[in-house]
């Protein structure tokens, strides 16, 4: 059809794949989000690239909003989750949200040459730089204190709280295996976040997560190079340490994302994709004071991943957006994510 298995076609596949083996970063757990990044899988996630250094750039943005529990639990560390009587925040207020986020995430991936136990090793380090805004909306529904700024507000009394910061997020370290048969291609992937990005108490908005978090990710891709028909999915499972600085421990995460995709040429491939999160275990701690906090969100949106040829070197872009639903103890909202790869040092034979 539109598609051949040519050498020059496998390297444009390496070069979109090189980024889905190595995504990371950021989005209930504590202050309703978690590091793994939610639709940075998708196509070619079970595709491992070929022996070589890849460079990636990802742009993701986020916008969306809370009301209720899902709000407190982002307004936490300014309001505290009791008033002076002891009686819970939410009951005495009303609490809504609205929230903004943007990351470059830098990342290198190398892949190894020869194989191990029989498929691609690679390693993998991002160092994301990102910036968060965040504007709360709290209305006292009963004479309320806020501990956290020491403040009273009486019935009727309205208080907003906003904040907003830029710098650099916990870097991310990958390992990665995959294998390649036919049309299959899978692999599986550890990602390990490292607590020393900007981290403060008591902001709304932190660019990292002041603790060690490790996501264990299994993905599959099924490739037609005749059809141009491609399906791939991902699930996996991220465990988190407590934040010592607020006693907070965040559940355990599941995630899962899927992608159908129709190439039309060796350059332009166009489909859908989305992801599903839900926490398997509750938030623990002294800090973790609106219970175990269980999140869960769903999404869904189009993609179009496009190849331009720069001389004989290929250069990766994707481009998606996602709408969440069937949320619960998150924001809810929109995700856009441009990515941008290119190979560097692939075997010359892959080259031509």
């Amino acid at each position: 059809m539109l598609l051949s298995p040519l050498p020059r076609l496998h390297v444009q596949l390496a070069v979109l794949a090189a980024f889905c083996c190595a995504s990371n970063v950021a989005q209930a757990t504590e202050s309703a989000t978690s590091f793994y990044l939610l639709g940075s899988k998708g196509s070619m996630a079970g595709y491992t690239p070929m022996p070589g250094t890849y460079v990636s750039d990802s742009n993701y943005f986020y916008a969306g909003s809370a009301a209720g529990k899902a709000a407190l639990g982002v307004t936490l560390p300014r309001t505290g989750a009791r008033d002076s009587n002891g009686v819970s925040l939410n009951v005495n207020a009303s609490i809504n949200v609205d929230g903004q986020a943007y990351y470059n995430i830098p990342t290198a991936v190398w892949v190894a040459p020869g194989q191990v136990l029989g498929g691609n090793f690679g390693l993998s380090l991002s160092t994301p730089i990102g910036w968060k805004s965040v504007n709360a909306g709290v209305d006292a529904v009963a004479s309320l204190t806020i501990p956290a700024l020491s403040q009273t507000l009486s019935i009727g009394a309205h208080r907003s709280l906003t904040d907003s910061r830029g710098g650099f997020g916990d870097p991310i370290l990958g390992a990665f295996i995959g294998w390649h048969q036919g049309n299959l291609h899978w692999n599986v992937g550890t990602l390990i976040n490292v607590p020393i990005g900007v981290w403060d108490t008591g902001r709304l908005a932190n660019i990292g997560f002041n603790h060690w978090a490790f996501d264990f990710t299994g993905a599959v891709t099924y490739l037609d190079l005749k059809t141009g028909v491609e399906l791939s999915a991902a699930a996996g499972v991220t465990f988190n340490t407590e934040n010592t600085a607020t006693d907070y421990k965040s559940g355990t995460d599941f995630h899962l994302e899927l992608a159908a995709m129709q190439n039309f040429s060796k350059q332009l491939a166009i489909g859908v994709t989305g992801y599903h999160y839900q926490q398997l275990t509750g938030d623990s701690g002294a800090g973790a004071k609106l219970g175990d906090f269980k999140g869960r969100v769903s999404a869904i949106g189009p993609q179009l991943n496009y190849t331009i040829m720069a001389g004989q070197l290929p250069i990766m872009t994707s481009i998606k957006w996602m709408h969440e639903f069937n949320v619960e103890n998150r924001l809810k909202g929109d995700m856009g994510l441009l990515q941008v790869t290119i190979p560097f040092g692939p075997p010359p034979a892959a080259r031509k």
